[in-house]
């Protein structure tokens, strides 16, 4: 188009006029072809070559201290005792309030936010409260947990806050106001806490003083929780960019963009990236599922579902299934892709679309889905056979601390532990939990 362009421009005007009686049929190819590359959805990307590395680094820990499990937001925590089937819950917490993200659980205790910003501190023996308090009056993102403290944002006010826990109490030691609302769930690494802004920005604070150590602008609201690996975080926004950034000092190391869905689709991303095996995975709003190579930027593929991917993904290895990421769409599925190469391993019809993220526990990936199929359900990791369902949760399904699991639900959060295998039954699975 632009060498059409550039050589309707080298014509005379007199060349112009003597063609332009014969133009019109011209012209309006022209604009049919300008309307339908516009409008066309960019094919995936494929790329086989892109680097991927076979190994992903040990679990160095069974808490579950902030969004996401660890800080490359792998939602994975591997386990040999923790798969289903569970029996009763043994115990069920109410907040009465919608729990929109799930909690972190740390040294026996469950801490999180309800959407009216109260934090809570749950004993995660027996579900009861600690202590609670009010820190803001809308929320919708988890905390982190780091040497003693708890870090967290609201939406309202516009403020990321400190908070030292104490066996029955609290207290605040600082506020930062923020230039907008924040729902980017913090990653604390070296002293400082990190988390994005809907204004755009990306912050660090200092994690003991809550003064601005660097800032970087981007060009969308910063949405998602950011994620780490190598001394590095990456970032999406609305925007459609993919931030690389030195964590030390935000230095852009790259930048990258999704594809977007043609004219009138944007590609927008609400995803918290996982980062595993020397890639970058999130899902963007042009309903597609990125990986990206960690190192450079290079877009190593992208897949296709029938909807916008709000979901974070899980990355997972496990004895029993190959590097795999587990994500949810709105177009009612859940996948299982290969996260090499982006092929289907496997997925499901959930009977519900998937805002949440899915999470990982030993060798069953779970996740929750919202109307008309309101619940949470696993699925075996190698096999994609539904081996647990429940019918609390809409969101964020499943933490773990290596012990139990805790499911979150509308307003809900219980405790399961796996029942003793059967006499005389072998295999490591059960039947469907109820």
């Amino acid at each position: 188009m632009a060498r059409l362009l550039k050589t309707w421009r080298g014509w005379s005007v007199r060349r112009r006029l003597a063609i332009a009686g014969g133009a019109g049929l011209v012209v309006v190819g022209v604009v049919a072809i300008v309307a339908y590359l516009a409008l066309k959805r960019p094919a995936d990307v494929s790329n086989p070559n892109a680097a991927f590395q076979d190994k992903k680094e040990a679990v160095k820990t069974v808490d579950w201290p902030l969004y996401g499990h660890d800080r490359e937001r792998t939602r994975y925590l591997p386990s040999k005792h923790l798969d289903p089937p569970f029996g009763s819950s043994q115990w069920s917490f109410q907040a009465g309030k919608l729990l929109e993200f799930q909690p972190i659980v740390v040294k026996g205790r469950i801490y999180f936010m309800d959407k009216d910003g109260m934090f809570y501190a749950l004993d995660s023996g027996s579900g009861h409260i600690q202590w609670k308090r009010k820190i803001g009056t809308l929320n919708a993102s988890s905390p982190a947990y780091s040497q003693g403290r708890l870090f967290a944002v609201n939406l309202e006010p516009q403020q990321a806050v400190a908070i030292r826990p104490h066996p029955h109490g609290s207290e605040v030691l600082w506020r930062h106001p923020l230039p907008g609302r924040s729902e980017s769930s913090p990653l604390v690494h070296a002293g400082k806490v990190i988390f994005g802004c809907e204004s755009g920005d990306i912050f660090a604070l200092d994690a003991k003083t809550g003064k601005t150590d660097w800032t970087v602008h981007t060009g969308g609201p910063v949405k998602g929780a950011l994620a780490f690996d190598k001394g590095m975080v990456f970032a999406d926004n609305y925007a459609g960019e993919v931030w690389a950034l030195d964590a030390g000092n935000g230095h852009v190391k790259w930048t990258a963009h999704t594809q977007g869905g043609g004219f009138l689709h944007g590609g927008g991303a609400y995803s918290t990236p996982a980062v595993a095996w020397g890639r970058v995975y999130l899902g963007g709003l042009d309903g597609r599922v990125y990986s990206y190579v960690e190192e450079t930027g290079e877009l190593a593929w992208s897949h296709s579902t029938g909807a916008e991917v709000y979901s974070s993904p899980a990355a997972a290895e496990t004895s029993h299934s190959p590097p795999t990421v587990y994500i949810g769409s709105e177009d009612k599925h859940f996948y299982a892709l290969d996260a090499r190469t982006g092929e289907v391993r496997w997925d499901r019809s959930v009977g519900g679309i998937v805002l949440g993220s899915s999470s990982v526990v030993g060798e069953t990936a779970y996740v929750s889905v919202i109307g008309p199929n309101i619940g949470t359900f696993g699925y075996d990791v190698e096999s994609g056979k539904k081996v647990f369902s429940n019918d609390q949760g809409e969101y964020n399904p499943v933490i773990s601390d290596g012990k139990k699991i805790y499911l979150t639900g509308t307003s809900t959060i219980r405790a399961f532990k796996p029942q003793p295998p059967k006499r005389g039954k072998h295999g490591r699975r059960g039947p469907e939990a109820p």
